[in-house]
C-alpha cells in the first residue's frame, strides 16, 4: 500500500499521462485529489454545501486548464493556486449575496423615496452602462451583474485577468464620473 506522500509523488506522472489522453490515469488523479481539495477548501470555507460546490469548481478548473500544468514542476503548488482562487471566488460571491440581502431596501424605504421606483433605478443604471465603451460595459455586466469571477470573465473574453481588472477599473471610474454629473 502506498503512503500518502508517495501517492502524491505520482500526481505529476498521472497528470502527464492524462494530458496525453490516458483516461484511467486522469480518473485516478481526480479521485485522489478530491480529499486534498476538500481539506484545503475547509480551511477557507465552513459551510459544507459551499465546500462541495468549490470542490466541483476546482475539478472543473483542473479539467479546463490541465494543459497548463508542466510535469517538470511540482504539482501541489499548481493545484493549491487553483483551490485558493476558487475559494476566494466563492467567498466573494457569498459576500456579494450577503451584501445584496443587507442592502435590499424595505418596502417602507421604497415608499419613503417615491422619486425613484425600482424600474427607474434599473433604467438609470442601464443608461449609465450604455455610456461606457462596449468592452468596459461587457466586463461590468459579467463581473458585477452576472457575478462571474475575474478568471471566468477573462476566459470568456479571451483576455488575461490583469486586462479584465484594468477594464473593470476604468469602467468603474467612468461610472463614478457619470454618477457625479447626474
Amino acid at each position: 500500500m502506498q503512503t500518502r506522500d508517495s501517492a502524491r509523488d505520482n500526481w505529476p506522472l498521472l497528470m502527464a499521462r492524462a494530458q496525453t489522453g490516458d483516461k484511467q490515469a486522469y480518473a485516478r488523479l481526480l479521485n485522489a485529489l478530491v480529499p486534498v481539495i476538500r481539506a484545503q477548501t475547509r480551511r477557507y470555507i465552513r459551510d459544507e454545501t459551499a465546500v462541495e460546490d468549490v470542490i466541483q469548481e476546482v475539478l472543473l478548473t483542473v479539467h479546463r486548464v490541465r494543459h497548463t500544468y508542466d510535469p517538470a514542476y511540482p504539482f501541489m503548488p499548481w493545484l493549491t493556486a487553483i483551490i485558493s482562487t476558487r475559494c476566494v471566488d466563492a467567498l466573494r460571491r457569498r459576500g456579494r449575496r450577503q451584501q445584496w440581502e443587507i442592502d435590499q431596501p424595505t418596502l417602507a424605504e421604497d415608499a419613503a423615496a417615491p422619486d425613484m421606483s425600482g424600474s427607474d433605478r434599473q433604467e438609470e443604471l442601464a443608461g449609465f452602462l450604455r455610456q461606457l465603451p462596449s468592452r468596459q460595459r461587457t466586463i461590468v455586466e459579467h463581473v458585477h451583474l452576472r457575478e462571474m469571477s475575474l478568471s471566468e470573465a477573462a476566459a470568456h473574453h479571451n483576455l488575461s485577468v490583469a486586462a479584465v481588472k484594468s477594464l473593470l477599473h476604468r469602467a468603474l471610474t467612468n461610472l463614478r464620473k457619470l454618477g457625479a454629473k447626474s
